[in-house]
This record gives structure tokens, C-alpha cells and sequence, in this order.
């Protein structure tokens, strides 16, 4: 065996890293560019964080008291209109202005205390809009 043929297919530790670097930022650049490019997608989704917010601002222990609905302008985006709805098998509470049909919509799985010492399983409809 030759010396030369020691070294073959071998590359320096710094040059491969440069390699991989230059690879993982193409892809990175590209990725971003096509997930401008997709039509259809909505820049700003914000109905799902607002409803985290609201959630967290109606509730009480773990339990969603349909009394607070009126705290919904504080889980409100700046510049957005929220529409807010607590609904049970058997109850329907809701806070803000008709929504338009274009509003974007998030619901959550929550639990919902109907009177006091009962608590039924509930649905939070979060509906935001400019």
C-alpha cells in the first residue's frame, strides 16, 4: 500500500465542520423562504395564545367560572376584538361582540362550575378579529 492512499476520502475536522455549517444554513434559508412562499397561511395566528390567556384569566383552581367572562378584554391582542364563549351540555355563557366570518376560532376542553360545588365538563370558544 502506498502512503498516499492513508489519507484518502480524509478531511480536515475544520473543514468538514464549515461543511456542515454552510449545509444546515442553505437548508435553513430555504425552508424559511418556502414557508412564505405557501398560500393559504395566516401570518398571524392568534386565537390559540388568546385563548391560553383568556383561560388563565377566567379561571379559578383549575375551574372555569363563567362570572369572569367580563376579564376577557385583558386576554384581548392589542388591536383585535374578542368574542368568548363557556358552553356546557346544558349552558351557554358568552361575552363580546358578534363575530365576523372571517374571525379566527380556537376551543379548549374545559371544566365549568355551574353553581357552587358542581362542576360540569365545558367548551371555550375564543373567536379574535381586527
Amino acid at each position: 500500500m502506498s502512503h498516499s492512499s492513508e489519507r484518502r476520502a480524509q478531511v480536515e475536522p475544520l473543514a468538514a465542520i464549515v461543511a456542515v455549517f454552510a449545509v444546515g444554513a442553505g437548508l435553513t434559508i430555504y425552508a424559511g423562504v418556502l414557508d412564505d412562499e405557501l398560500p393559504g397561511q395566516d401570518r398571524q395566528h392568534v386565537a390559540g395564545p388568546t385563548a391560553d390567556r383568556l383561560t388563565a384569566a377566567i379561571q379559578h383552581g383549575g375551574v372555569v367560572e363563567p362570572g369572569r367572562l367580563s376579564r376577557r378584554s385583558t386576554a384581548a391582542p392589542d388591536g383585535y376584538t374578542l368574542n368568548a364563549t363557556v358552553s356546557t351540555a346544558t349552558s351557554r355563557w358568552h361575552a363580546g361582540p358578534t363575530p365576523p366570518a372571517r374571525a379566527q376560532t380556537a376551543r379548549e376542553q374545559v371544566s365549568v362550575r355551574v353553581a357552587p360545588g358542581r362542576v360540569r365538563p365545558g367548551r371555550l370558544t375564543v373567536r379574535v378579529w381586527r
